[in-house]
C-alpha cells in the first residue's frame, strides 16, 4: 500500500422531495462494512510504471493468487454469523478482458455476483439496492483495457474465453451497498456521486477517481440513509492527503440530509495522522508536511487538528463513529500482505510493538452515524489470526435502534460527473501507448540476444 497527496474543491447542491408520514415502531437493524480487496498490490504495480505489460501481468497474477471465488466463502460464513440487513462493500471489483483492439470487452471475474452467487447458494439472500432503474454501486478507480499495453497471459482461462493465452486486461472497483432481498421494497431512494479532488498518476492519462453510493431505505417504518465510500489512499509528500479533501466533499454533500445516516467505508485516515516526521509509520500514512502539521498526541474530539485528517474531519462535523475503540492497537483494520498468506513481514515487529499481534498496523475503517439513532454494539470482523484471511481489511459489524417517530424527506445528493475524455487525455493515451509498445520491442530484441 503506497500513500501520497493533493489539493481541491467543494460543491452541494439538493433536491427536496415530497415528505412521508411519520411512524412510530422501533426499529433495530445491523450494518457491516467490508473492503473486500481488489486482490493484487496496486502499490508495486504502479513502480512498474510505465511498463504498462509489466504491471499488468504482475496484478492479474496476484489477483489469480488471492483467488476472490475460494476466500470469498469467508465472506459468506460471516454474513451468516452477523445476518446484516446492510452491507457496505469496498473494492467490489470487476476484472474484465479483450482479445484485440476490436473485440468486446469480457468480464472475468466480477467479485460482487461472485459473492451474491455463493450468499444465494448458502441459502442467504442478498442484491444490490436499487431504485426507479438505479443502483447503489458507484465505479472509482478504473483502469480500462489498453490494446498493445496492459497485456496479461493466463493460459488455464484464456484460450477458452478469447482463443489465445493472451488478452488484453484491466480492471474497475467500486463501493456497492447489498441488502437482504427482503428490503427490496422498502428502499426509498437510491444515488451514487464522484469525488471532484481526485489522485493523478499520469497527468492528462490516469486518474484515480473515487465517490461513494447510497441508499435510503425504510427500516421498520424508519427511514435511513446508508452510505458506503473508500477514500483516496495515494498522496502527494507536500500537500494535503486526497483523503481529506474528499472528507470534506463527503460531508459537505450529506449537511441537507434530513433523517439519520450510517456512513461507512475504508476512509484512509488514521486518527494519528499526520505522523512526525521522525518515528514509526510502518502503514506509510500521510507525515507531517509545509502544508500538514504532525497530529497532536493522543488526540480527541476536542483536541485533534482535523486540518490534514479525514477521520477527525467527520468527527468534529457532528458523526459519531460506532467504535470500537480508534485509538486502541487491538481495533486496527489494515495490514496484512498483498497475497493473503498472513502479516506483511516489513510490518508485523511494528504492529507488535504497537499491540496488536495479528500485523495491523492502521485503523483506515469506520461506521460513522448522525442523527437520532443509537449504537447497541459495535465490533472487527475478518482479524483474528487463527482464521484464513479473505482481505487486506478487517471489517466492522454495528447494531443499531431507532426509537423515535422520523418523517422521511427525500433530499438528494449532488450527483458530481467526472470530465469526459478530452483530447489531450486521448493524445496522452496514444503518447503512452507508443512508449508501451517501445517497451515491449525492446524486451523482445533482449530476450532475441539472450
Amino acid at each position: 500500500m503506497i500513500r501520497r497527496v493533493a489539493v481541491a474543491a467543494v460543491t452541494l447542491l439538493v433536491a427536496l422531495g415530497p415528505a412521508a408520514p411519520v411512524q412510530a415502531e422501533q426499529a433495530q437493524f445491523v450494518v457491516m462494512s467490508r473492503n473486500i480487496y481488489l486482490g493484487a498490490d496496486v502499490g508495486i504495480a504502479m513502480d512498474l510504471l510505465p511498463d504498462f505489460p509489466a504491471a499488468t501481468q504482475f496484478m492479474w497474477d496476484q489477483m489469480r493468487q488471492t483467488d476472490f471465488e475460494s476466500r470469498s466463502s469467508g465472506f459468506v460464513d460471516e454474513i451468516a454469523l452477523e445476518q446484516p440487513d446492510v452491507i457496505g462493500i469496498q473494492e467490489g471489483t470487476r476484472w474484465y478482458c479483450q482479445s484485440g483492439p476490436l473485440a468486446d470487452e469480457v468480464v472475468v471475474f466480477d467479485f460482487v455476483q461472485i459473492l451474491l452467487n455463493q450468499l444465494s447458494g448458502a441459502g442467504l439472500n442478498y442484491e444490490i439496492a436499487s431504485h426507479d432503474g438505479q443502483i447503489a454501486q458507484n465505479v472509482g478507480f478504473k483502469i480500462a483495457p489498453i490494446p498493445l499495453l496492459t497485456k496479461a497471459t493466463d493460459p488455464e482461462i484464456f484460450p477458452s474465453r478469447f482463443g489465445s493465452e493472451s488478452a488484453y486486461c484491466g480492471f474497475e472497483i467500486a463501493d456497492v451497498l447489498l441488502i437482504k432481498s427482503s428490503l427490496a421494497e422498502s428502499v426509498l431512494a437510491v444515488g451514487t456521486t464522484e469525488y471532484q479532488e481526485k489522485y493523478t498518476i499520469i497527468p492528462t492519462v490516469m486518474s484515480v477517481y473515487r465517490g461513494f453510493s447510497w441508499a435510503d431505505i425504510s427500516i421498520s417504518g424508519k427511514p435511513v440513509r446508508f452510505v458506503t465510500t473508500h477514500l483516496e489512499s495515494l498522496y502527494s509528500e507536500d500537500g494535503t492527503p486526497t483523503a481529506k479533501i474528499q472528507a470534506d466533499q463527503l460531508i459537505s454533500d450529506l449537511a441537507a440530509t434530513k433523517i439519520p445516516i450510517v456512513l461507512m467505508g475504508d476512509f484512509n485516515s488514521d486518527p494519528r495522522d499526520p505522523r512526525p516526521d521522525i518515528g514509526p509509520n510502518p502503514g506509510q500514512q500521510p507525515s507531517e508536511n509545509s502544508a500538514c502539521t504532525k497530529q497532536v498526541l493522543n488526540p480527541n474530539l476536542e483536541t485533534a487538528d482535523s486540518t490534514c485528517n479525514a477521520f477527525w474531519t467527520i468527527m468534529q462535523s457532528g458523526f459519531q463513529s460506532v467504535g470500537p475503540d480508534e485509538a486502541d492497537p487491538r481495533h486496527y483494520t489494515w495490514g496484512m500482505n498483498a497475497l493473503l498468506t498472513g502479516p506483511d513481514p516489513s510490518r508485523l515487529p511494528a504492529a507488535i510493538e504497537m499491540g496488536n499481534p495479528t500485523g495491523f498496523t492502521d485503523r483506515l475503517d469506520y461506521i460513522f452515524v448522525k442523527g437520532p439513532i443509537n449504537v447497541l454494539q459495535a465490533k472487527l470482523v475478518g482479524q483474528s489470526a487463527d482464521q484464513k484471511w479473505v482481505s487486506d481489511h478487517a471489517g466492522i459489524v454495528a447494531r443499531f435502534e431507532i426509537s423515535q417517530p422520523i418523517e422521511y424527506q427525500e433530499v438528494r445528493l449532488a450527483e458530481h460527473t467526472r470530465f469526459p475524455l478530452g483530447f489531450w487525455q486521448l493524445v496522452g493515451f496514444g503518447l503512452v501507448a507508443l512508449a508501451g509498445f517501445g517497451i515491449a520491442r525492446k524486451r523482445r530484441k533482449k530476450r532475441k540476444l539472450n
